[in-house]
């Protein structure tokens, strides 16, 4: 990694790292991508994912599954732990949670394309498990988009561990 890049990389390597309890899209942070001539998939799993019911306050817990395929710019590890920790006291409902999510990454890097699974565990007797995905307009991604959201679920996975 270049100098360059470390200059906008302040979560990286810092070992005072502060932890903000309130949703926050500025902690996201950016580096390039060594490799823009290429289509690949980053995916991050995130299995202690927490935010607040917005009408109970109750704490609602989930593992998210974020990928993308990157253009000119890729998101820190680091800054995405310490963006998806700043959902801690958020309140907002799990489909809009995962939205926001969407929303900020795609405003931080313009990716090509990325789609953010979210398995919330179940409340009451029910689990919600949205899907939200965004490929670029005007492009291979965006029918991309189109198609996953058609079929993403076609074949559910058995639950067992809920």
């Amino acid at each position: 990694m270049t100098e360059e890049h470390d200059s906008r990389l302040s979560h990286l390597g810092n070992e005072g790292t502060t932890y903000t309890f309130e949703y926050d899209p500025e902690l996201l942070e950016t580096f390039d991508n060594q490799h823009p001539y290429r289509d690949y998939f980053v995916k991050f799993n995130t299995p202690e994912f927490t935010t607040l019911c917005p009408l109970t306050g109750q704490p609602d817990f989930a593992t998210l599954y974020i990928s993308y395929i990157p253009d000119k710019k890729m998101v820190e590890s680091k800054a995405l732990k310490l963006y998806l920790f700043s959902f801690r006291n958020h309140g907002d409902f799990h489909e809009d949670v995962i939205n926001i999510i969407v929303n900020d990454l795609v405003e931080a890097m313009a990716p090509r394309y990325i789609e953010i699974w979210g398995k919330f565990t179940p409340r009451g007797g029910i689990s919600i498990d949205p899907y939200v995905n965004y490929g670029k307009p005007d492009t291979k991604y965006e029918k991309m988009a189109e198609q996953r959201l058609l079929y993403h679920d076609m074949y559910p996975e058995t639950i067992t561990n809920r």
